[in-house]
Protein backbone atom coordinates (compact mmCIF):
# COMPACT_ATOMS: atom_id res chain seq x y z
CA UNK A 1 0.00 0.00 0.00
CA UNK A 2 1.34 3.53 -1.20
CA UNK A 3 1.74 6.08 1.69
CA UNK A 4 -0.58 8.95 0.44
CA UNK A 5 -0.24 10.76 3.94
CA UNK A 6 1.31 13.78 2.26
CA UNK A 7 -0.91 13.74 -0.42
CA UNK A 8 -3.79 13.65 2.66
CA UNK A 9 -2.39 16.89 4.09
CA UNK A 10 -1.78 18.70 0.89
CA UNK A 11 -5.86 17.86 0.05
CA UNK A 12 -6.51 19.29 3.82
CA UNK A 13 -4.79 22.56 3.32
CA UNK A 14 -1.80 21.61 5.34
CA UNK A 15 1.63 22.15 4.19
CA UNK A 16 4.23 19.05 4.39
CA UNK A 17 7.87 19.40 4.69
CA UNK A 18 10.66 16.63 2.77
CA UNK A 19 14.27 17.11 2.37
CA UNK A 20 16.38 15.51 -1.08
CA UNK A 21 18.16 12.31 -0.62
CA UNK A 22 21.19 11.65 -2.83
CA UNK A 23 22.86 8.76 -0.72
CA UNK A 24 21.47 5.48 -1.42
CA UNK A 25 21.18 4.14 1.77
CA UNK A 26 18.23 3.26 3.27
CA UNK A 27 19.45 4.25 6.59
CA UNK A 28 19.35 8.28 5.07
CA UNK A 29 15.97 7.75 5.12
CA UNK A 30 14.99 6.11 8.10
CA UNK A 31 17.22 9.28 9.89
CA UNK A 32 14.61 11.42 8.29
CA UNK A 33 11.65 10.22 9.52
CA UNK A 34 13.28 9.98 13.01
CA UNK A 35 14.05 13.75 12.50
CA UNK A 36 10.71 14.80 11.92
CA UNK A 37 10.04 15.00 8.04
CA UNK A 38 7.09 14.06 6.15
CA UNK A 39 8.51 12.68 2.52
CA UNK A 40 11.33 12.61 1.19
CA UNK A 41 12.59 13.11 -2.53
CA UNK A 42 14.87 10.35 -3.75
CA UNK A 43 17.09 12.21 -6.36
CA UNK A 44 17.36 10.14 -9.30
CA UNK A 45 18.32 13.67 -11.36
CA UNK A 46 21.52 14.57 -9.66
CA UNK A 47 22.10 11.37 -7.30
CA UNK A 48 23.06 7.90 -7.79
CA UNK A 49 20.78 5.48 -7.53
CA UNK A 50 19.85 2.14 -9.22
CA UNK A 51 16.07 0.58 -9.60
CA UNK A 52 16.67 -1.59 -7.05
CA UNK A 53 18.25 0.88 -4.70
CA UNK A 54 15.23 3.20 -5.47
CA UNK A 55 12.95 0.78 -4.16
CA UNK A 56 14.56 -0.04 -1.09
CA UNK A 57 14.93 3.25 -0.25
CA UNK A 58 10.74 3.32 -0.87
CA UNK A 59 10.81 0.52 1.29
CA UNK A 60 11.82 2.15 4.21
CA UNK A 61 10.26 5.39 4.13
CA UNK A 62 7.52 3.49 4.28
CA UNK A 63 8.54 1.16 7.56
CA UNK A 64 9.17 4.42 8.95
CA UNK A 65 5.92 6.33 8.19
CA UNK A 66 6.89 8.97 5.92
CA UNK A 67 6.07 9.25 2.04
CA UNK A 68 9.13 9.32 -0.82
CA UNK A 69 8.64 11.06 -4.18
CA UNK A 70 11.20 10.01 -6.83
CA UNK A 71 12.71 12.77 -8.76
CA UNK A 72 13.19 11.24 -12.22
CA UNK A 73 16.45 11.68 -14.09
CA UNK A 74 13.83 13.08 -17.00
CA UNK A 75 10.39 13.10 -17.96
CA UNK A 76 10.26 9.73 -19.87
CA UNK A 77 7.95 7.01 -19.50
CA UNK A 78 10.57 4.24 -18.35
CA UNK A 79 11.61 6.23 -15.34
CA UNK A 80 7.78 7.42 -13.74
CA UNK A 81 6.47 4.11 -14.46
CA UNK A 82 9.15 2.20 -12.44
CA UNK A 83 9.37 4.78 -9.88
CA UNK A 84 5.42 4.44 -9.23
CA UNK A 85 5.14 0.70 -9.69
CA UNK A 86 8.16 0.52 -7.23
CA UNK A 87 5.82 2.24 -4.53
CA UNK A 88 6.56 6.19 -4.41
CA UNK A 89 4.07 8.37 -3.37
CA UNK A 90 4.78 10.19 -6.40
CA UNK A 91 7.16 11.67 -8.96
CA UNK A 92 9.05 15.39 -9.43
CA UNK A 93 9.96 15.23 -13.33
CA UNK A 94 12.57 17.83 -13.93
CA UNK A 95 13.74 19.32 -17.68
CA UNK A 96 10.32 19.91 -18.98
CA UNK A 97 9.68 23.09 -21.43
CA UNK A 98 5.99 23.76 -21.44
CA UNK A 99 2.96 22.26 -20.91
CA UNK A 100 2.58 20.41 -23.47
CA UNK A 101 5.73 18.12 -22.13
CA UNK A 102 3.68 18.50 -18.97
CA UNK A 103 0.71 17.13 -19.70
CA UNK A 104 2.41 14.66 -21.72
CA UNK A 105 4.36 13.22 -18.79
CA UNK A 106 1.67 13.72 -16.19
CA UNK A 107 -0.64 11.04 -18.43
CA UNK A 108 2.97 8.35 -17.83
CA UNK A 109 1.84 8.70 -14.04
CA UNK A 110 -1.98 8.23 -14.63
CA UNK A 111 -4.55 5.19 -15.31
CA UNK A 112 -6.90 5.58 -17.92
CA UNK A 113 -9.06 7.18 -18.28
CA UNK A 114 -6.69 10.32 -16.97
CA UNK A 115 -3.55 8.84 -18.84
CA UNK A 116 -1.92 5.81 -20.40
CA UNK A 117 -0.09 4.40 -17.56
CA UNK A 118 0.91 0.90 -18.35
CA UNK A 119 -1.35 -1.78 -16.16
CA UNK A 120 0.77 -4.71 -14.13
CA UNK A 121 -0.28 -5.27 -10.82
CA UNK A 122 2.73 -7.96 -10.45
CA UNK A 123 4.75 -4.95 -8.33
CA UNK A 124 4.96 -3.10 -4.43
CA UNK A 125 2.68 -0.73 -5.52
CA UNK A 126 -0.19 -3.36 -5.85
CA UNK A 127 0.79 -5.68 -3.53
CA UNK A 128 2.54 -8.04 -5.59
CA UNK A 129 -0.89 -8.66 -7.17
CA UNK A 130 -2.80 -9.00 -3.75
CA UNK A 131 -4.43 -5.81 -4.33
CA UNK A 132 -8.20 -5.78 -5.37
CA UNK A 133 -7.90 -3.88 -8.91
CA UNK A 134 -10.71 -1.46 -7.66
CA UNK A 135 -8.55 -0.46 -4.68
CA UNK A 136 -5.51 -0.28 -6.94
CA UNK A 137 -6.87 2.71 -9.30
CA UNK A 138 -8.57 4.12 -6.37
CA UNK A 139 -4.53 4.15 -4.67
CA UNK A 140 -3.38 5.53 -8.18
CA UNK A 141 -5.55 8.40 -8.79
CA UNK A 142 -4.50 9.94 -5.71
CA UNK A 143 -0.30 9.52 -6.66
CA UNK A 144 1.38 13.07 -6.61
CA UNK A 145 2.61 14.51 -9.80
CA UNK A 146 4.95 17.48 -9.33
CA UNK A 147 6.47 19.26 -12.05
CA UNK A 148 9.76 21.32 -12.52
CA UNK A 149 9.65 25.14 -12.79
CA UNK A 150 13.01 25.92 -13.90
CA UNK A 151 13.25 27.97 -17.18
CA UNK A 152 11.64 30.50 -19.25
CA UNK A 153 9.65 28.63 -21.34
CA UNK A 154 7.65 26.68 -17.92
CA UNK A 155 7.10 30.39 -16.81
CA UNK A 156 6.10 31.53 -19.65
CA UNK A 157 3.30 28.94 -20.11
CA UNK A 158 2.07 29.16 -16.63
CA UNK A 159 -1.12 29.53 -17.37
CA UNK A 160 -1.33 26.63 -19.79
CA UNK A 161 0.34 24.67 -16.95
CA UNK A 162 -1.67 25.35 -14.41
CA UNK A 163 -4.99 23.72 -16.63
CA UNK A 164 -2.87 20.53 -17.10
CA UNK A 165 -4.93 17.82 -15.87
CA UNK A 166 -2.81 15.53 -13.33
CA UNK A 167 -0.59 17.93 -12.14
CA UNK A 168 -0.56 18.63 -8.78
CA UNK A 169 2.28 20.59 -7.76
CA UNK A 170 4.33 23.21 -9.09
CA UNK A 171 7.86 23.06 -7.94
CA UNK A 172 10.26 26.14 -8.48
CA UNK A 173 13.46 25.44 -9.23
CA UNK A 174 15.29 28.98 -8.48
CA UNK A 175 19.18 27.81 -9.35
CA UNK A 176 18.23 26.21 -13.11
CA UNK A 177 15.45 29.24 -13.36
CA UNK A 178 18.65 31.49 -12.88
CA UNK A 179 20.70 30.25 -16.12
CA UNK A 180 17.69 30.53 -18.03
CA UNK A 181 16.73 33.67 -17.70
CA UNK A 182 20.54 34.83 -17.92
CA UNK A 183 21.81 35.26 -14.38
CA UNK A 184 23.49 31.64 -13.63
CA UNK A 185 23.68 31.40 -9.52
CA UNK A 186 21.39 34.59 -8.84
CA UNK A 187 18.68 33.57 -7.50
CA UNK A 188 18.08 36.66 -5.45
CA UNK A 189 17.98 38.61 -8.79
CA UNK A 190 14.85 40.89 -9.68
CA UNK A 191 14.42 39.12 -12.80
CA UNK A 192 13.92 35.26 -10.44
CA UNK A 193 11.85 36.62 -8.10
CA UNK A 194 9.59 38.28 -10.70
CA UNK A 195 9.24 34.57 -12.43
CA UNK A 196 8.95 33.49 -8.83
CA UNK A 197 6.01 35.83 -8.23
CA UNK A 198 4.22 35.10 -11.34
CA UNK A 199 4.39 31.23 -10.78
CA UNK A 200 2.92 31.66 -7.30
CA UNK A 201 0.17 33.98 -8.58
CA UNK A 202 -0.78 31.87 -10.76
CA UNK A 203 -0.91 28.56 -9.07
CA UNK A 204 -2.89 29.91 -6.24
CA UNK A 205 -5.44 31.56 -8.55
CA UNK A 206 -5.72 27.67 -10.33
CA UNK A 207 -5.91 26.13 -6.83
CA UNK A 208 -2.50 24.48 -7.24
CA UNK A 209 0.33 23.67 -5.44
CA UNK A 210 3.60 25.50 -4.45
CA UNK A 211 6.59 23.70 -3.72
CA UNK A 212 10.24 25.11 -2.64
CA UNK A 213 13.81 24.26 -1.72
CA UNK A 214 14.09 26.06 1.79
CA UNK A 215 17.73 26.63 3.59
CA UNK A 216 16.98 28.67 6.11
CA UNK A 217 14.48 28.44 8.57
CA UNK A 218 13.97 32.06 7.64
CA UNK A 219 13.37 31.11 3.96
CA UNK A 220 11.05 28.16 4.68
CA UNK A 221 8.93 30.83 6.88
CA UNK A 222 8.54 32.93 4.00
CA UNK A 223 7.58 29.99 1.38
CA UNK A 224 4.80 29.39 3.94
CA UNK A 225 3.46 33.11 4.19
CA UNK A 226 3.53 33.07 0.83
CA UNK A 227 0.99 30.19 0.47
CA UNK A 228 3.83 27.39 -0.50
CA UNK A 229 2.85 23.55 1.30
CA UNK A 230 5.38 21.65 -0.45
CA UNK A 231 8.84 22.94 1.64
CA UNK A 232 11.59 20.72 0.68
CA UNK A 233 14.53 21.84 3.79
CA UNK A 234 17.92 21.40 2.01
CA UNK A 235 19.34 17.67 1.24
CA UNK A 236 20.92 14.44 3.25
CA UNK A 237 24.14 15.89 1.80
CA UNK A 238 24.40 19.44 2.46
CA UNK A 239 23.09 18.67 6.28
CA UNK A 240 25.38 15.89 6.69
CA UNK A 241 28.05 18.01 5.54
CA UNK A 242 27.17 21.18 8.14
CA UNK A 243 27.30 18.52 10.63
CA UNK A 244 30.60 17.65 9.69
CA UNK A 245 31.85 20.87 9.41
CA UNK A 246 30.56 22.29 12.95
CA UNK A 247 32.43 18.95 14.63
CA UNK A 248 35.27 19.48 12.88
CA UNK A 249 35.16 23.04 14.11
CA UNK A 250 34.56 21.68 17.36
CA UNK A 251 37.51 19.74 17.30
CA UNK A 252 40.08 22.37 16.03
CA UNK A 253 40.72 24.03 19.37
CA UNK A 254 42.51 20.77 20.40
CA UNK A 255 44.35 19.92 17.14
CA UNK A 256 45.69 23.34 17.97
CA UNK A 257 46.80 22.63 21.44
CA UNK A 258 47.82 19.31 20.65
CA UNK A 259 51.09 21.59 18.38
Amino acid sequence: MVNLKIRDRLDAGEPVFGTFVKIAAPAVVELAALGGFDFVIVDREHGCFTDDQVENMIRAAEAAGIGTIVRTPDALEPAILHALDSGATGVQLPALRGAAQAAAAARFARHFPDGERGLARANRSADYGAMPLTDYFAQSRRILVSVHVENREMVDDIDALCAVPGVDILFLGTADLSQSLGVPGEQDHPSVRAAVDRVIAAAAAAGRHVGAVAGSADEASALAERGVTYIVWQSDIAMLRAAMRRGADALAPLRRGLR
